[in-house]
């Protein structure tokens, strides 16, 4: 989806990415945030500053999923970014000095819109599928593709030697 010019210096893909659907995807949830395109902060941190939280609303059924987490938890959240660009393949980011290739930046501008995020739980109420999360920098109705927990032993890369 393409909504407007590029900037100068990037470049579009010849085609549509949401054309070409390769897989289905069923979203399990939405998230719930304060967060319109006019008032979205352009990062986590910023979203945190704000000390406005968020939540997560999982489909019926999807309930059970749920067993074994914990407030206080850190998971991590895939979504699926659907009011984003889908054909920026070289973008030119405002915070940077000269464009850069969409998968050297965390932009929600990509072939494939999905975004991550590690949140930690506030609240959880396993019965409803309503859980709380801290901050998320996302807008309001964000479809949910999935959620892991985070584990350090898995989720810090290994020193480079």
């Amino acid at each position: 989806m393409h909504m407007g010019d590029p900037r100068p210096g990037e470049v579009l893909l010849p085609f549509d990415p949401s054309e070409r659907a390769d897989a289905h995807v069923h979203f399990i949830g939405t998230i719930r945030s304060p967060w319109t395109k006019d008032n979205c902060p352009k990062n986590i941190g910023r979203a945190r500053e704000t000390g406005k939280g968020a939540h997560i609303e999982l489909g019926d059924g999807f309930e059970i999923g749920l067993e074994g987490l914990s407030v206080g938890q850190a998971v991590v959240l895939l979504y699926w970014m659907d009011q984003s660009h889908r054909n920026i393949i070289l973008q030119r980011p405002r915070h940077a000095d000269g464009p850069r290739g969409v998968f050297a930046l965390r932009s929600p501008a990509r072939p494939n819109p999905i975004a991550m995020c590690t949140v930690r739980i506030t609240s959880l109420d396993a019965s409803t599928g309503h859980i709380g999360i801290d901050a998320i920098d996302v807008f309001d109705g964000t479809p949910l593709v999935d959620l892991k927990p985070w584990l350090e032993t898995v989720d810090i890369p290994p020193d480079a030697d």
